[in-house]
């Protein structure tokens, strides 16, 4: 109620004073917002700070966790003395730093493993074996191509019902119908649970959240490291989880199939440009596409070459652009193809400087 309704730190901790008065004596409420925070903690609702470089080129984390510049660009990692605060009695400046930016990362193990908590919540993250209707209708992505070629590809992870497959969804927004303050924010969601459900507010779950004046843009993939690191060793590694349904334990591993995105920050999580001439990312190389000589703006009319090759509409001239339409639909790359072509990209710097 807190965040839905924009209550303050001070208002919080009023309400939970008069709750306190209200209630007979040996209650064990909160007495004020900083001990309830500390409640949210030990439920496994917590987020690590991570210090940011302000030009987006690096994290404060791991061997760099200790340094107080940017190692690609030189920047300072605390904001300028102007900006630091000063004590009320001695009129001189506080020692403690403030970094200039800062990531909030949310730990992704702790809140699977709270989706097995629950005996319900735990029998319902097994529907995609137990639960979906077989058919040819797809209702559900565990109906999909790419939902059972992974499962071939990957049969180790497929033999344990309990995996978890993710979807990774990422947008920006300025808060408050405030313009000068910008947050991306990445979120985590799971497709094993029903289709009623998956998409849910309540079963998604965040990841980050970049503050910053600007939006990072492709600078994303800075921020995306700690999440991909989590990522990783769930894969090769997995974590031990408590399944209620059946009261065993397991070794729980999760896989991102999907991303969830406008075609803007599809750009940014992919790094496939979605403008000009080759905007497409399904047709890639293949894309259709000319200028257009008054506007001077891209536009893509090959879209009757996804047509089956005997439709009346590949031999109508006049109702499209005055050719007729002879082309095979373009290839549909897989992962492998993508990564090949990625092979020659070498000495990237990142950051906006």
């Amino acid at each position: 109620m807190k965040c839905l309704n924009g209550w303050s730190n001070k208002s919080f901790t009023m309400l939970l004073e008069l709750l306190k008065e209200t209630f007979p004596e040996g209650e064990t409420l909160p007495s004020n917002y900083y001990e309830a925070k500390k409640i949210l903690c030990d439920l496994g609702l917590h987020y690590i700070k991570i210090d940011a470089c302000p030009s987006d080129c690096m994290l404060y984390s791991k061997v760099h966790a200790k340094a107080n510049e940017c190692v690609v660009c030189g920047v300072s990692r605390w904001k300028s003395s102007d900006d630091h605060s000063t004590d009320e009695f001695t009129n001189s400046a506080k020692k403690k730093k403030i970094p200039a930016k800062v990531l909030r990362y949310f730990p992704l193990k702790p809140r699977l493993q709270r989706l097995y908590m629950s005996s319900k919540t735990a029998s319902h993250m097994k529907w995609h074996v137990d639960g979906r209707m077989e058919g040819e209708m797809m209702r559900h992505p565990v109906d999909s191509l790419a939902w059972k070629n992974f499962d071939n590809v990957h049969p180790s992870f497929a033999l344990e019902l309990r995996n978890v497959r993710l979807g990774l969804a990422s947008d920006g927004f300025n808060p408050f119908g405030n313009m000068s303050i910008f947050i991306q924010h990445v979120a985590c969601g799971s497709y094993s649970i029903p289709p009623w459900m998956c998409m849910k507010q309540t079963f998604f779950m965040l990841s980050l959240l970049i503050l910053g004046p600007t939006a990072p843009g492709n600078d994303i993939d800075i921020y995306l490291q700690p999440l991909i690191d989590e990522l990783n060793d769930l894969w090769d590694v997995g974590v031990q989880t408590y399944d209620a349904s059946t009261k065993q334990n397991f070794c729980m591993r999760a896989a991102i199939l999907w991303t969830i995105n406008d075609f803007p920050a599809y750009a940014n999580l992919s790094g496939w440009s979605t403008k000009g001439k080759f905007a497409c990312p399904i047709c890639n190389k293949d894309c259709s596409s000319f200028q257009l000589q008054n506007g001077r703006k891209c536009c893509y009319m090959g879209h009757r070459r996804f047509l089956p090759i005997d439709h009346r509409f590949r031999r109508d001239k006049k109702s499209f652009d005055g050719n007729e339409e002879h082309r095979a639909a373009p290839k549909q790359l897989s992962g492998e193809d993508v990564l090949h072509q990625l092979d020659g990209m070498e000495h990237i710097t990142l950051g906006k400087t």
